[in-house]
């Protein structure tokens, strides 16, 4: 019998996340696995409503309302993913990291606010794999030139994305062996199969 795990796909803009995530959920169909995939911020009806006011190119909320509308949208996602917490593998596209890893890495919003509102939304839901996407300077500014549409969160200076990748280094290490650092700017098929081959030894 498959295990039915939760693991989470982490990175900044144009680290291939989004690409690696996609491909794993077409192999999990494949194989004709139970799954459910969603995003953050999104997923739910009501936090794809949240999504649209966060990134949304005219919105300038300031960084400790950015922070409760995300969590506000997680808030909803939970609801639905406990549904299916142990039953289906659940697949995220950004989670608890990235809130952390932007909002305080990026933006210095207190670590432990952070952290409390986290512990009372997910309560007993744990992640038990996560992948971190990482990709250079040249590589994120080539991929991001050949978006059709850019949000909010497009179009930091590089400065700022620098500081959330580290921070994803930072909370991934303190993680022993539950990640695997993925280098996006490496061959995309390599870092395909090195996925997959973590995918099976999860199941």
């Amino acid at each position: 019998m498959y295990k039915k795990p939760v693991i989470v796909f982490e990175g900044v803009e144009g680290s291939g996340k989004s690409h690696h995530i996609s491909n794993v959920a077409k192999y999990l169909k494949k194989k004709k696995i139970n799954f459910i995939k969603i995003r953050e911020p999104g997923g739910s009806l009501n936090s794809e409503k949240i999504r649209k006011l966060i990134l949304n190119k005219k919105s300038d909320f300031n960084k400790i309302t950015d922070l409760l509308l995300y969590l506000a949208a997680r808030s909803e996602n939970i609801q639905q993913l406990k549904r299916f917490y142990k039953k289906k593998v659940i697949l995220i596209d950004r989670f608890t990291y990235s809130t952390i890893a932007y909002q305080h890495y990026g933006f210095g919003i207190n670590m432990k606010l952070i952290n409390f509102i986290n512990s009372f939304i997910l309560r007993d839901f744990k992640v038990d794999y996560t992948f971190l996407n990482i990709v250079n300077k040249k590589n994120m500014i080539k991929r991001l030139n050949i978006r059709k549409s850019l949000n909010r969160y497009d179009k930091f200076d590089y400065n700022f994305y620098e500081k959330v990748q580290k921070g994803f280094l930072k909370l991934v290490r303190q993680n022993k062996k539950k990640y695997k650092i993925i280098d996006s700017n490496q061959d995309i098929k390599k870092n395909q199969n090195k996925i997959i081959q973590i995918i099976d030894e999860l199941l």
